[in-house]
């Protein structure tokens, strides 16, 4: 592989999606001035029409009220927010982009040569594997229903899309189609235990990791997205009213604990402290973590589900401001403790603040985004190069737990100190702790995260030692030794 076909690639993906979504907008309006042309020479069609449409929106309402379950509903056509619904589109591409290529690149670029192909497999590999089970089951359990733990079965294999596209989920996404509120979250599944891989690089069976995915799919990752993000969840906003805007411990924490139990069930890699670990091609690094921070942006900014108010945007540049403070700050440590900041270091701070950010971006205002970017870069650069030296029990390979688990736990709990009414009227509780006076917050972030550590600990742990007491998890110290390109997938990088 040649570093110019894979900077033109990156490049072609970023300028598909940039054009595309203005186009989408266009093609949106065009349809929507075509449509009302006839309208617009026969009032009385459209006032039958409008009328017919009350009518029918009318008994709707009333049998969802009725049945105490108004998570699902069909709704004229005419409702949709085109804006909403491009934003969302396109914020999905963007998510997707930060798994393949942006995370499989991050990742690969850190590895030895006899390990890339695999690991940049476990990116594509999860990918497919995660987007069959969230269509099968994993969305029906994660955001539907009204208990607070767990969600329903009725949306298995997606079953109310299959007969009818016109139904939005009003409680979380009243002004776009539920398949784009669907394939959005979708997304966020996706990159989430694909993040775990981090912490098992260059020992760990391409099976085992399979099953490793789907399984925790379905038995932590969406119980914990159901108790945070769902309408009723027990930890979100309408339950405690923990804040969490985009996925500081559904899935920063919860992948980064993951990876901390994977890593301690794996053991150490054969040869560490005594063989050169060196990355590979930190330029593959570099490469990854700007599609990486150029997709958080639909990652954060797309969590506002919608762009007819200031919400997506305020998202947006908190994003910025953190993620460039956060790389200031470790590229400070670096140089003021090893003399030399290193592009490695520049990007894992980068990731550190998108990390960090994440919880809080639409819930602060710019000046708390570029304090919690400063911490991150600080914190994670102690965390993920000096902690795990000074404690030496486990081998976090890519600094998954170093960087996803810490920055996930600080960014929750930061949000708690900076989240702010005036940036968000939505929040449930009384506000933030350091600009509205209400230090319950604090309490609230500490249950969230406490919660979201033990659980994934817990379930994590169960799902490794059944696989490593049943196909095993780890590969031979032969393979290991020889490298898991040739042996598990019979191909190398060439070069």
């Amino acid at each position: 592989m040649k570093l110019l076909g894979l900077q033109r690639l990156a490049g072609l993906a970023i300028a598909a999606m940039i054009i595309g979504a203005p186009l989408a907008a266009f093609a949106q309006n065009t349809t929507n001035a075509a449509s009302n042309a006839p309208a617009a020479a026969d009032a009385n069609a459209t006032n039958a029409t409008n009328a017919t449409n009350s009518a029918a929106a009318a008994p709707a309402a009333g049998t969802c009220a009725a049945l105490n379950n108004c998570a699902t509903q069909t709704y004229p056509k005419d409702s949709v927010n085109s804006g909403d619904t491009a934003w969302m589109l396109t914020s999905s591409v963007l998510v997707l982009m930060m798994t393949i290529p942006g995370l499989a690149l991050f990742y690969a670029g850190m590895v030895r040569k006899k390990n890339i192909l695999d690991t940049l497999a476990q990116s594509f590999g999860a990918t497919a594997v995660i987007t069959v089970l969230w269509m099968i089951i994993g969305y029906s359990i994660a955001f539907t229903g009204h208990n607070p733990y767990i969600g329903d079965f009725k949306y298995l294999l997606l079953a109310p899309l299959n007969g009818d596209m016109n139904i939005a989920n009003t409680d979380l996404a009243p002004t776009i189609p539920e398949t784009v509120y669907m394939f959005f979250q979708m997304t966020f599944a996706i990159i989430t235990p694909a993040l775990i891989a981090g912490a098992v690089a260059d020992r760990m069976k391409y099976s085992a990791f399979l099953w490793f995915m789907g399984l925790w799919l379905i038995f932590v990752y969406c119980p914990v997205a159901h108790w945070v993000w769902s309408a009723k969840g027990w930890l979100g906003e309408g339950g405690i009213g923990a804040l969490d805007f985009a996925g500081g411990t559904v899935v920063h924490l919860n992948a980064g604990t993951a990876g901390l139990v994977a890593a301690l069930m794996l053991g150490k890699r054969k040869g560490l402290g005594t063989e050169n670990f060196a990355p590979f091609n930190p330029a593959y690094a570099m490469i990854g973590a700007s599609l990486l921070w150029v997709g958080w942006f639909g990652f954060n900014a797309g969590s506002a589900v919608e762009s007819h108010d200031g919400q997506a945007g305020m998202a947006a540049a908190a994003t910025q401001i953190a993620t460039a403070a956060a790389t200031v700050g470790w590229m400070a440590m670096e140089w003021i403790i090893a003399k030399k900041p290193t592009l490695i270091g520049m990007c894992s701070g980068a990731v550190a603040g998108l990390v960090a950010i994440t919880p809080a971006s639409g819930f602060v205002n710019p000046t708390g985004a570029l304090i919690i970017g400063i911490a991150a870069g600080v914190v994670c650069y102690f965390s993920a190069v000096h902690m795990k030296k000074m404690l030496g029990f486990y081998d976090d390979a890519l600094d998954c737990f170093g960087v996803h688990g810490v920055g996930g736990a600080l960014g929750a709990l930061m949000t708690g100190m900076f989240a702010s009414k005036a940036i968000n009227s939505g929040i449930p509780s009384k506000g933030g702790w350091l600009i509205d006076g209400n230090l319950d917050q604090m309490r609230l972030q500490f249950i969230d995260v406490a919660a979201v550590f033990v659980f994934c600990g817990v379930g994590s742990f169960i799902i490794l030692a059944i696989l490593k007491y049943t196909i095993g998890i780890r590969v031979s110290e032969d393979v290991e030794i020889e490298g898991l390109d040739i042996n598990l997938h019979g191909e190398v990088v060439q070069g």
